[in-house]
């Protein structure tokens, strides 16, 4: 087995982060240990499923926007180097905030999908928003 088979399956099968593609449709088509940790589906309960599986309801309707664009047109407004910041949805009904990157996935130069890398940084998110509460509440008592 070559060094790059073995890096592919590592990287893949990898319980850190979440690893999910989905296809031109938005169905997602893979589903990593990663990924099922991070939002609470098994591989069989995700594959299959539209993207809307982890995506809040409230952000949908820009989701599908943003993503019919980038099939029909294999551009995006976010570089390949742009770590993304949004919510995600658990299984549980809770919402998490999640960084990703995003790769366009291309046959013979068309889109036929997307591939993500996520990973949770709630803990982070919350972090900071009581720093910036904290600032606010210390600029405020010192005016």
């Amino acid at each position: 087995m070559s060094i790059s088979t073995i890096l592919s399956e590592a990287i893949l099968s990898t319980p850190s982060d979440a690893i999910v593609a989905a296809d031109h449709d938005g169905i997602i088509r893979f589903w990593n240990p990663g990924a099922q940790r991070l939002f609470g589906y098994s591989a069989d309960e995700a594959i299959g499923k539209t993207l809307d599986l982890i995506v809040p309801e409230r952000l949908r309707e820009r989701h599908w926007d943003g993503y019919r664009r980038v099939m029909a047109t294999g551009k995006s407004r976010y570089g390949v180097a742009d770590v993304l910041s949004v919510p995600g949805l658990r299984k549980d009904g809770t919402t998490i905030s999640v960084e990703f990157t995003v790769t366009l996935l291309l046959s013979e130069g068309r889109p036929v999908g997307i591939a993500a890398i996520m990973r949770d940084v709630s803990s982070r998110f919350e972090e900071m928003r009581a720093l910036k509460r904290r600032l606010a509440e210390l600029t405020k008592s010192a005016t």
